[in-house]
Protein backbone atom coordinates (compact mmCIF):
# COMPACT_ATOMS: atom_id res chain seq x y z
CA UNK A 1 0.00 0.00 0.00
CA UNK A 2 1.56 3.52 -1.14
CA UNK A 3 0.46 6.01 1.53
CA UNK A 4 0.55 9.97 0.54
CA UNK A 5 1.72 12.50 3.22
CA UNK A 6 1.03 16.43 2.09
CA UNK A 7 3.16 18.75 4.71
CA UNK A 8 3.28 22.28 5.24
CA UNK A 9 6.19 24.26 5.89
CA UNK A 10 4.92 27.06 8.74
CA UNK A 11 6.43 29.36 11.60
CA UNK A 12 7.96 27.02 14.32
CA UNK A 13 5.27 26.95 17.21
CA UNK A 14 7.49 28.51 19.43
CA UNK A 15 8.18 31.36 17.70
CA UNK A 16 5.73 34.52 17.81
CA UNK A 17 4.26 35.79 15.05
CA UNK A 18 4.41 38.99 13.91
CA UNK A 19 2.08 41.31 11.90
CA UNK A 20 3.05 43.36 8.66
CA UNK A 21 2.78 47.02 9.23
CA UNK A 22 0.68 47.30 6.28
CA UNK A 23 -1.78 44.91 7.86
CA UNK A 24 -1.54 42.55 5.02
CA UNK A 25 -0.43 39.40 6.57
CA UNK A 26 1.78 37.92 8.52
CA UNK A 27 5.64 38.85 8.84
CA UNK A 28 8.18 35.85 7.36
CA UNK A 29 10.97 37.43 6.88
CA UNK A 30 13.63 36.01 9.14
CA UNK A 31 11.80 33.75 11.30
CA UNK A 32 11.97 30.09 11.99
CA UNK A 33 10.22 28.03 9.88
CA UNK A 34 9.70 24.17 10.93
CA UNK A 35 6.96 21.51 9.63
CA UNK A 36 3.70 21.86 10.84
CA UNK A 37 3.25 19.72 14.37
CA UNK A 38 0.36 17.78 12.78
CA UNK A 39 1.66 17.15 9.56
CA UNK A 40 4.59 15.77 11.67
CA UNK A 41 2.02 13.10 13.73
CA UNK A 42 0.65 12.13 9.78
CA UNK A 43 4.43 11.25 9.19
CA UNK A 44 5.02 9.56 12.30
CA UNK A 45 2.14 7.48 11.39
CA UNK A 46 2.68 6.19 7.97
CA UNK A 47 6.18 5.10 8.79
CA UNK A 48 4.55 3.28 11.80
CA UNK A 49 2.05 1.85 9.36
CA UNK A 50 5.51 0.43 7.15
CA UNK A 51 6.92 -0.86 10.16
CA UNK A 52 3.88 -3.28 10.50
CA UNK A 53 3.53 -3.83 7.27
CA UNK A 54 0.79 -2.31 6.14
CA UNK A 55 1.95 -0.06 4.30
CA UNK A 56 5.05 -0.21 1.68
CA UNK A 57 6.24 3.09 0.44
CA UNK A 58 5.73 6.61 1.66
CA UNK A 59 5.43 10.09 -0.61
CA UNK A 60 5.76 13.08 1.62
CA UNK A 61 4.61 15.89 -0.61
CA UNK A 62 4.54 19.96 -0.35
CA UNK A 63 3.04 22.97 -2.02
CA UNK A 64 4.99 25.68 -1.39
CA UNK A 65 8.28 27.68 -1.97
CA UNK A 66 12.41 25.86 -2.68
CA UNK A 67 12.66 26.27 0.56
CA UNK A 68 10.43 23.76 1.50
CA UNK A 69 12.67 20.97 0.09
CA UNK A 70 14.06 21.36 3.90
CA UNK A 71 10.51 20.48 5.23
CA UNK A 72 10.64 17.28 3.19
CA UNK A 73 13.99 16.18 4.39
CA UNK A 74 12.79 16.38 7.33
CA UNK A 75 10.23 13.91 6.65
CA UNK A 76 12.51 12.02 4.31
CA UNK A 77 15.15 11.63 7.34
CA UNK A 78 11.55 10.38 9.72
CA UNK A 79 11.19 7.51 7.27
CA UNK A 80 9.24 8.83 4.10
CA UNK A 81 10.59 7.34 1.04
CA UNK A 82 10.74 9.58 -1.30
CA UNK A 83 9.54 13.47 -1.58
CA UNK A 84 7.72 15.46 -4.02
CA UNK A 85 7.83 19.39 -4.21
CA UNK A 86 4.93 21.42 -6.33
CA UNK A 87 6.92 24.51 -6.28
CA UNK A 88 5.18 27.78 -6.08
CA UNK A 89 5.42 31.41 -4.00
CA UNK A 90 2.14 32.00 -3.71
CA UNK A 91 -0.12 31.79 -0.71
CA UNK A 92 -2.43 28.91 -2.12
CA UNK A 93 -6.25 29.01 -0.50
CA UNK A 94 -7.56 25.58 0.86
CA UNK A 95 -9.30 24.51 -2.51
CA UNK A 96 -6.38 25.62 -4.49
CA UNK A 97 -3.95 23.27 -2.42
CA UNK A 98 -6.72 20.37 -2.26
CA UNK A 99 -6.99 20.59 -6.13
CA UNK A 100 -2.78 20.41 -6.68
CA UNK A 101 -3.08 17.31 -4.50
CA UNK A 102 -5.73 16.09 -6.22
CA UNK A 103 -3.44 16.17 -9.67
CA UNK A 104 -0.54 14.82 -7.50
CA UNK A 105 -2.42 11.77 -6.34
CA UNK A 106 -3.58 11.09 -10.14
CA UNK A 107 0.09 10.42 -11.19
CA UNK A 108 0.58 8.70 -7.76
CA UNK A 109 -2.28 6.17 -7.44
CA UNK A 110 -1.90 5.75 -3.38
CA UNK A 111 -4.45 3.50 -1.37
CA UNK A 112 -4.28 6.23 1.49
CA UNK A 113 -3.92 9.62 1.83
CA UNK A 114 -2.43 10.31 5.62
CA UNK A 115 -2.08 14.29 6.61
CA UNK A 116 -2.35 16.52 9.55
CA UNK A 117 -5.89 17.77 10.59
CA UNK A 118 -5.05 21.74 9.82
CA UNK A 119 -1.88 23.47 9.53
CA UNK A 120 -0.76 26.19 12.51
CA UNK A 121 -0.40 29.31 10.59
CA UNK A 122 -4.12 29.47 9.23
CA UNK A 123 -5.54 26.58 10.84
CA UNK A 124 -8.21 26.49 7.96
CA UNK A 125 -9.01 22.76 8.85
CA UNK A 126 -9.99 22.29 5.45
CA UNK A 127 -7.89 20.82 2.72
CA UNK A 128 -8.53 17.26 3.96
CA UNK A 129 -12.11 17.44 3.60
CA UNK A 130 -11.73 19.33 0.35
CA UNK A 131 -9.75 16.81 -1.19
CA UNK A 132 -11.96 13.57 -0.04
CA UNK A 133 -14.70 15.34 -1.94
CA UNK A 134 -12.81 16.36 -4.77
CA UNK A 135 -11.79 12.99 -5.22
CA UNK A 136 -14.94 11.26 -4.13
CA UNK A 137 -13.25 8.99 -1.36
CA UNK A 138 -14.17 8.11 1.78
CA UNK A 139 -12.71 10.26 4.85
CA UNK A 140 -11.84 9.84 8.35
CA UNK A 141 -10.62 13.46 10.03
CA UNK A 142 -9.41 14.08 13.58
CA UNK A 143 -7.76 10.31 13.72
CA UNK A 144 -6.79 9.56 17.40
CA UNK A 145 -6.06 5.70 16.27
CA UNK A 146 -5.72 4.50 12.84
CA UNK A 147 -5.66 0.65 11.92
CA UNK A 148 -5.38 -0.89 8.29
CA UNK A 149 -6.47 -4.55 7.48
CA UNK A 150 -8.75 -6.12 4.48
CA UNK A 151 -8.71 -3.12 2.52
CA UNK A 152 -10.41 -0.80 5.45
CA UNK A 153 -8.77 1.57 7.58
CA UNK A 154 -10.66 1.17 10.92
CA UNK A 155 -10.03 4.84 12.64
CA UNK A 156 -10.86 6.42 15.93
CA UNK A 157 -11.99 9.59 16.15
CA UNK A 158 -12.49 12.23 19.02
CA UNK A 159 -15.68 14.04 18.79
CA UNK A 160 -17.38 16.26 21.32
CA UNK A 161 -19.22 13.51 22.82
CA UNK A 162 -16.19 11.27 23.25
CA UNK A 163 -14.51 8.75 20.58
CA UNK A 164 -16.32 7.55 17.30
CA UNK A 165 -15.00 4.44 15.44
CA UNK A 166 -15.30 4.43 11.49
CA UNK A 167 -14.47 1.62 9.13
CA UNK A 168 -13.59 3.55 5.87
CA UNK A 169 -12.79 1.50 2.43
CA UNK A 170 -9.66 2.25 1.09
CA UNK A 171 -8.49 4.55 -0.86
CA UNK A 172 -9.67 7.10 1.50
CA UNK A 173 -8.22 10.35 3.18
CA UNK A 174 -7.75 10.39 6.99
CA UNK A 175 -6.33 13.76 8.82
CA UNK A 176 -4.48 13.45 12.40
CA UNK A 177 -5.09 14.55 15.30
CA UNK A 178 -2.73 15.60 18.28
CA UNK A 179 -3.26 12.45 20.37
CA UNK A 180 -2.62 9.89 17.15
CA UNK A 181 0.79 9.68 17.57
CA UNK A 182 4.00 11.18 19.55
CA UNK A 183 6.41 11.79 16.67
CA UNK A 184 9.93 10.66 16.79
CA UNK A 185 13.08 12.74 16.46
CA UNK A 186 15.51 12.15 13.14
CA UNK A 187 18.33 10.83 14.08
CA UNK A 188 21.68 11.89 12.39
CA UNK A 189 22.18 8.36 10.18
CA UNK A 190 18.78 8.92 9.06
CA UNK A 191 19.27 12.47 8.59
CA UNK A 192 22.28 12.12 6.14
CA UNK A 193 20.16 9.12 4.59
CA UNK A 194 17.49 11.86 3.83
CA UNK A 195 19.78 14.07 1.69
CA UNK A 196 20.30 10.79 -0.48
CA UNK A 197 16.46 9.93 -0.77
CA UNK A 198 14.45 11.35 -3.90
CA UNK A 199 12.74 15.09 -4.07
CA UNK A 200 11.18 15.27 -7.38
CA UNK A 201 10.93 19.25 -7.48
CA UNK A 202 7.89 20.83 -10.05
CA UNK A 203 6.46 24.00 -11.12
CA UNK A 204 2.99 24.39 -9.95
CA UNK A 205 2.17 25.13 -13.48
CA UNK A 206 3.02 22.15 -15.05
CA UNK A 207 0.24 20.62 -13.14
CA UNK A 208 -2.56 22.29 -15.27
CA UNK A 209 -4.60 23.19 -12.31
CA UNK A 210 -6.61 26.48 -11.10
CA UNK A 211 -4.72 28.11 -8.21
CA UNK A 212 -6.67 31.45 -8.68
CA UNK A 213 -7.58 32.40 -5.42
CA UNK A 214 -11.30 33.56 -4.55
CA UNK A 215 -10.59 35.29 -1.64
CA UNK A 216 -9.64 38.55 -0.47
CA UNK A 217 -7.98 39.20 3.15
CA UNK A 218 -8.84 42.88 3.96
CA UNK A 219 -6.73 43.03 7.24
CA UNK A 220 -4.75 41.01 9.63
CA UNK A 221 -4.59 42.40 13.06
CA UNK A 222 -3.05 40.81 15.97
CA UNK A 223 -5.33 39.83 19.03
CA UNK A 224 -6.63 42.25 21.54
CA UNK A 225 -4.18 42.26 24.28
CA UNK A 226 -5.89 40.87 27.71
CA UNK A 227 -7.37 43.38 30.14
CA UNK A 228 -5.54 43.14 33.68
CA UNK A 229 -7.62 41.69 36.56
CA UNK A 230 -8.09 43.44 39.98
CA UNK A 231 -7.34 41.97 43.32
CA UNK A 232 -10.06 41.35 46.24
CA UNK A 233 -9.31 41.35 50.08
CA UNK A 234 -12.33 38.92 51.16
CA UNK A 235 -14.25 35.91 49.88
CA UNK A 236 -17.62 38.05 50.59
CA UNK A 237 -15.62 41.12 48.11
CA UNK A 238 -15.16 38.30 45.41
CA UNK A 239 -18.86 37.30 44.85
CA UNK A 240 -19.80 41.03 45.24
CA UNK A 241 -17.66 41.72 42.33
CA UNK A 242 -18.67 38.61 40.30
CA UNK A 243 -23.03 39.46 40.86
CA UNK A 244 -21.91 42.96 39.85
CA UNK A 245 -20.76 41.54 36.93
CA UNK A 246 -23.38 39.39 36.01
CA UNK A 247 -21.52 36.21 36.79
CA UNK A 248 -23.51 34.98 39.55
Amino acid sequence: MKVLVPVKRVIDYNVKARVKADQTGVDLANVKMSMNPFCEIAVEEAVRLKEKGAATEIVAVSVGPQQAQETLRTALAMGADRAILIQTDQDLEPLAVAKVLKAVIAEEAPELVLMGKQAIDGDNNAVGQMLAALLDWPQATFASEVAIAGGKAKVTREVDGGLQTLDVDLPAVVTADLRLNEPRYASLPNIMKAKKKPLDVKELGSLGVDTAPRLKVVKVTEPAKRQAGIKVETAADLVSNLKTAGVL
